[in-house]
This record gives C-alpha cells, sequence and structure tokens, in this order.
C-alpha cells in the first residue's frame, strides 16, 4: 500500500513540474494585433469602422446606451443575441482587419478563438449552428428511438426495464442533448 501511495505521488509530482513547463496563451493572434485592438477602441469611442457607423453606440455621458427614438436603437435580433456596440465593432475591425490581411497575402487568423466569418441574420458561424442543430436533432430522435425500444417493445422484469443500463444510457443522452444546444448557442454569437 505504501509503495501504491509513493508511486502516486510521484505520477502528481510529474503532472505538476509538467504543467509548469505550458505556455500560457492570453490571446488570439487576431485580437492581439495592435491594429484590431486600435480599431476596436477607436470605434467604441466614435461609433464608427471606417464608412460605417453605428446610430445605437452613442452613448450619454454617464456611459449607458442613449434612449433615442425607435429607429436610433440596435435591431431587435441583434439585442436578442446580444450584440451590443462592442461586439459590433469587434466584429467589423475584424471584417476590416482580415481585408487588410488578404491585401498583403496573408492568410485569416482568429479572433476571440474564433475564425472569421460573415455574419448572417446575426449568427457568425450559420453553418455550425445548423450542424449542431442537426447533431441534436439526430440525438433527439436516437434517444426517442431507445426511450420507445425499451420500455414498450422490450420484455420488462417486475417493474423494470430487461435491460440494465437503461438509465445510464438516458443520461448520456441528456448529457450529448445538452452539449448540441448549448454548442448552437456558443456558434450563433
Amino acid at each position: 500500500m505504501r509503495d501504491q501511495t509513493m508511486m502516486d505521488r510521484r505520477w502528481i509530482l510529474l503532472f505538476m513540474v509538467l504543467s509548469c513547463g505550458v505556455k500560457v496563451s492570453h490571446a488570439s493572434p487576431g485580437d492581439a494585433d495592435p491594429t484590431y485592438r486600435s480599431c476596436v477602441k477607436d470605434c467604441t469611442m466614435n461609433g464608427c469602422v471606417g464608412e460605417r457607423c453605428f446610430p445605437y453606440c452613442n452613448l450619454s455621458s454617464n456611459g449607458i446606451l442613449g434612449s433615442g427614438p425607435w429607429y436610433m436603437q440596435e435591431p431587435l435580433y441583434l439585442k436578442w443575441k446580444q450584440w451590443d456596440c462592442q461586439g459590433d465593432c469587434r466584429y467589423y475591425c475584424m471584417v476590416e482587419r482580415e481585408r487588410e490581411r488578404q491585401a498583403l497575402g496573408n492568410g485569416p487568423v482568429k479572433y476571440h478563438g474564433k475564425w472569421p466569418f460573415k455574419r448572417i441574420f446575426g449568427l457568425q458561424e450559420a453553418a455550425s449552428v445548423a450542424f449542431s442543430i442537426l447533431n441534436l436533432a439526430m440525438h433527439f430522435h436516437g434517444w426517442l428511438s431507445f426511450f420507445i425500444l425499451v420500455y414498450y417493445k422490450l420484455p420488462l422484469k417486475q417493474n423494470r426495464t430487461y435491460y440494465e443500463y437503461t438509465a445510464l444510457w438516458h443520461i448520456y443522452a441528456l448529457l450529448s442533448l445538452n452539449s448540441w444546444f448549448w454548442s448552437a448557442v456558443f456558434h450563433s454569437r
């Protein structure tokens, strides 16, 4: 028993030593770019990226979004997606910076952990959202098929299912459904 605890301690020590050597990353290459950062800073101050200006970026003196007429407010679908002034500034500065990079012959880089995609109806990664929803639908179909098979088609043993690991598969299915739902939410922003 003592040899086992000694071996466990050695593994823990080895893990700690190796984890100290791992380099910590602070940002994606795109959002660490000084040109991108200055663009976002300027945009949050004046509400414009190049020729594109956002009327709902005008801040009042206390830092709260101005309460102007309805046509000066951000669109409802952007509010629902929580695309605020800073989010729009980040997105359009990313688009502008990627145009500059492409003109220089450089490839795309990640911004805030995501690749630069074109926003469609407020969804920045529309294909990823679609595939996440399809995966969610397929997992739900599989779970429903399993549920019907176990409870309605297979024989029962004295008020319980014939298959012993049914609860484990239900838990696995619910975790998968939860994962694909939140994957769709994550990729929609």
